[in-house]
């Protein structure tokens, strides 16, 4: 798991994978930021994690080659964004193996310096009726990799953007996992730059 904030998502995971909710093991938590409160939260949880702070790297290209090696010498299977602010270079051998979660429906209210409560005060701006969260594929730029799933609720009269932000967040603890879920079940088909769910399990297609 890659973070640079609380953790939230983190603890989302781990708590659905005690409680049998979930089949998947959180190998590594790697951190683009030494003070990010996730990594209290992996320590607590027994799980190692490392720091790669995109401030000691001088391009994309040399942050994104020291994040992948530790992740391969976990030997992971899928690379999960829970709250990454960095850009990454994806390699070939991690494409389709990296998703993501934005907390808006893209392709609206994405793209560079899109995230967190700025989405929300965005969504509240432009008068937005439904807002909602979009699980997909992380690929070489911000935001636009292929969707694999999508949650929404409904914009109140009297939101706030940290009121919009935390009914979001509820969409997200759901969402996540069940694009997990598919992914490991072999569920998720990606075609033209679109996915496709089966309705059938079966194992996921090999490395």
């Amino acid at each position: 798991m890659l973070l640079s904030g609380t953790g939230r998502t983190l603890e989302n995971f781990s708590g659905r994978i005690q409680s049998g909710q979930l089949d998947a093991q959180i190998k590594i938590v790697v951190s683009s930021r030494p003070e990010a409160y996730g990594l209290q939260r992996a320590a607590k949880l027994a799980i190692p994690n490392h720091v790669v702070a995109r401030k000691a790297y001088r391009s994309v290209a040399a942050h994104s080659t020291a994040v992948f090696e530790i992740l391969r010498r976990y030997d992971v299977d899928l690379v999960c964004y829970t709250g990454w602010l960095s850009l990454l270079k994806i390699p070939d051998d991690y494409l389709g193996r990296t998703v993501n979660i934005h907390p808006s429906l893209l392709p609206s209210f994405g793209g560079r310096g899109m995230y967190g409560i700025h989405v929300h005060e965005a969504v509240l701006a432009a008068g937005c009726k439904v807002s909602g969260c979009t699980v997909h594929f992380a690929d070489q730029t911000y935001d636009t990799g292929p969707i694999i799933l999508q949650r929404s609720c409904p914009v109140q009269d009297n939101d706030t953007p940290e009121k919009l932000a935390a009914r979001v967040f509820e969409q997200e603890c759901i969402a996540y996992p069940d694009a997990i879920d598919l992914i490991a079940t072999g569920r998720v088909k990606t075609e033209a730059g679109r996915t496709r769910i089966l309705t059938d399990r079966m194992a996921p297609p090999n490395r």
